[in-house]
């Protein structure tokens, strides 16, 4: 029996010892196969000498020629500077670290050969410490046979130490020893190389492979291990929707009375998107198992009332519900509005935010512990060990990205704590890229409300330079005058809160002593939770004209007289967080506006998102456009939760296989069952944590 490598200890390959072992774990390098794995980031070409004439700027490449002269150069700093010519031009070695024995050796060579990126310099063309061997006249004129792999590093190894040890377990690879958990059936089905070849490709790609397709990842070898990688993904997603549909839940049998008395009590009928997601979401909670959807709506749709309709559901069987949401004065929004709702009803909602304190707080606990408030509203500060429920039965999350893995899953113990699982009801303003729906999200079942409700008019957005900073107080002095309310948001993100704050105090100032007719209303994240309460309902009932914050405002505030929004310095928001901005604007009959008040000089992602912002409102089409400017991470706020750290796979630039990808897994799940752990195992070390979330 042949020992497979995943089994090998790294400390097997020669040169390899305890200190070095250390070195490589922080790349992850535990074992034989782990080096198989860490693949090259890029490759040199030196697989031909490039005639000096034929040199361009920024190119990589191996040279030859005659060393035609040496001189020390004295300028601001000290250099040896070394001419080399061929039939075709010449070009000059420069080296700022030099002894006289290296100027020597270089003086009294014949031929040189070189290796460097090609730069401008004072001389023309020039290398900088390119490496370098002297050569005899009678040595052949070629170069490499293959392409130079260049590797992830860490501290304390060198490309020629990594590449030592990568070749060591490339020698002990063969095709028994490295297992195949992708089936031959499935291999042919999608076209697939063989994993063996495809490794031994990736490290030594042969002359003339064309080095732009392997920049893009569109190599076969390339394309075989995006797609081993993505369906370790997608199994590991597989497997916890699985896990979920095995556990207990309550079960939430009809709409029940009490939803109907809460349509009954509103000034307007739900939009048929709104309907349509909340039969979905009763479907969900009917069948015993925990439900985990995702609701999705741009901003405005009504997101709200749909999580309320499943909260009245769930309320009517005697058991509560948890709102959960990422800012205090969203939390607030949410608190406010289910009040306003359910207390005429007689349901009691409770408030849980980290502020609250003394016999507040305590009486906020008992309620809750006690079963006496049915709703409970409020942040991260329901995650706390004081908090305990009667019997939760329903979680809804806001703005889910912005929690981490671990607070989703303490929501979930605080249900365990009657003896069964919370169903989940996720929703989110910022729409999710069907690349992520398909990938990250895969677990979760999709709700899309995509209808927004009557009397909503489009938000026309202008890109300025605050060069033109007095026309545009100008047009919110006008528009104040009409009648209408505005918003001037100031986004100087600093590390301080207090900065931020005080930045939006000085404008508030500004914007007085030229607005002096204007009552200004400002709120920002230091105020005390009734203070900014206060100022919003100051601003809502329209005893303000204009209200100064930070992106305190960005989402769960409805004022539909306000037609205007300024944001300054949007250049330094993300595309999702600018869209969030401006849905504050456009809730009522008026024509609205949202202007973007941008500082010189714009940087290409800079006038890349304005553009975005200008062209289009669809929150689908600017979801994409943030995935392809700052990654699934970013954009999903997933770093801490470790979901989307690919090797190989590239979301964005791999999305084509996505569709693929899900029927494969699939099919693995479902005909080859002993295939999946060794996946998991292979391309998620610690995928029982996905599996237990």
């Amino acid at each position: 029996m042949v020992d497979a490598l995943e089994t090998q200890d790294i400390k097997e390959l020669k040169g390899v010892g305890a200190a070095m072992a250390e070195k490589l774990a922080k790349l992850n390098i535990h074992t034989v196969q782990d080096a198989l794995f860490h693949l090259p980031i890029r490759y040199q070409d030196r697989t031909r000498v490039v005639p000096l004439g034929q040199l361009r700027f920024g190119d990589e490449a191996v040279i030859e020629g005659q060393v035609s002269g040496c001189e020390i150069k004295m300028g601001k700093r000290r250099s040896l500077i070394c001419r080399v010519r061929d039939a075709s031009g010449s070009i000059c070695l420069r080296f700022f670290h030099f002894n006289a024995a290296q100027k020597k050796q270089l003086e009294n060579a014949g031929r040189v050969r070189c290796f460097g990126e090609i730069r401008r310099g004072s001389t023309g063309f020039e290398m900088y410490h390119p490496e370098y061997s002297i050569i005899d006249d009678g040595d052949a004129l070629e170069g490499n046979d293959q392409l130079t792999p260049i590797y992830p590093l860490t501290e304390g190894i060198t490309q020629t130490k990594i590449r030592q040890i990568c070749e060591q377990a490339l020698d002990r690879l063969t095709p028994y020893n490295l297992r195949e958990w992708l089936p031959e059936p499935l291999r042919q089905q999608f076209s697939l190389p063989s994993l063996a070849d495809a490794i031994q490709f990736l490290h030594h790609p042969t002359k003339g492979t064309d080095l732009e397709q392997l920049k893009q990842g569109g190599h076969p070898a390339q394309y075989r291990l995006s797609f081993e990688e993505l369906m370790a993904h997608q199994l590991s997603l597989i497997g916890k929707r699985h896990m979920a549909k095995t556990d207990r839940a309550i079960k939430v049998p009809s709409a029940g009375a009490l939803s109907d008395a809460l349509l009954q009590q509103l000034p307007f009928r739900p939009t048929g998107a709104q309907q349509r997601v909340f039969q979905e979401i009763l479907q969900d909670l009917s069948t015993g198992h925990p439900m985990l959807r995702l609701v999705q709506g741009d901003v405005g749709s009504g997101k709200t009332l749909v999580a309320a309709l499943a909260a009245a559901a769930t309320v009517q069987q005697g058991y509560q519900v948890a709102v959960m949401a990422p800012t205090e004065i969203l939390a607030e929004q949410h608190y406010l509005n289910f009040k306003q709702w359910f207390e005429p009803l007689g349901i009691e909602v409770a408030w849980m935010i980290g502020k609250l304190k003394g016999k507040q707080r305590e009486a906020e606990l008992a309620r809750i512990a006690s079963g006496e408030a049915g709703i409970v509203v409020g942040t991260h500060a329901l995650f706390q060990e004081s908090v305990t429920f009667k019997g939760l039965a329903l979680a809804i999350i806001d703005e889910q990205h912005r929690f981490g893995v671990h607070q989703r899953m303490a929501l979930r113990e605080k249900g365990l704590q009657a003896g069964f699982q919370p169903h989940q009801l996720i929703m989110t303003a910022t729409p999710i890229p069907r690349t992520l729906a398909m990938s990250a999200y895969a677990d979760l079942d999709c709700s899309i409300i995509d209808e927004l409700p009557p009397g909503r008019t489009p938000v026309n957005t202008i890109v300025v330079s605050d060069q033109r900073r007095n026309e545009v107080i100008e047009r919110v002095r006008h528009a104040c005058a009409e009648g209408k309310q505005a918003y001037w948001v100031c986004t100087l993100i600093e590390e301080s809160e207090a900065l931020q704050c005080q930045a939006a105090e000085d404008t508030a100032i500004l914007l007085q002593e030229q607005l002096t007719e204007l009552k200004i209303g400002l709120v920002h994240g230091r105020l005390k939770a009734q203070e900014k309460a206060d100022i919003m309902a100051q601003f809502k009932a329209g005893e303000l004209q204009l209200l100064v914050a930070t992106t305190v405002i960005e989402v769960g505030v409805d004022v539909p007289n306000a037609s205007l929004m300024v944001i300054e310095n949007p250049e330094r928001l993300g595309l999702a967080q600018l869209h969030q901005l401006r849905g504050r604007v456009g809730r009522g009959q008026a024509a609205s506006h949202c202007v973007l008040l941008y500082h010189a000089p714009l940087g290409q992602q800079g006038k890349a998102r304005l553009g975005t912002m200008r062209d289009t409102t669809d929150g689908f089409k600017i979801a994409e456009k943030d995935l392809e400017l700052r990654g699934p991470g970013e954009l999903m706020g997933s770093r801490q939760t470790g979901l989307l750290e690919f090797k190989v796979a590239d979301l964005q630039r791999d999305k084509g296989l996505l569709s693929q990808v899900q029927q494969a897994a699939a099919t693995l799940y479902q005909d080859y069952p002993e295939h999946v752990s060794p996946l998991l195992s292979r391309w998620l070390p610690k995928h029982q944590q996905y599996l237990n979330v």
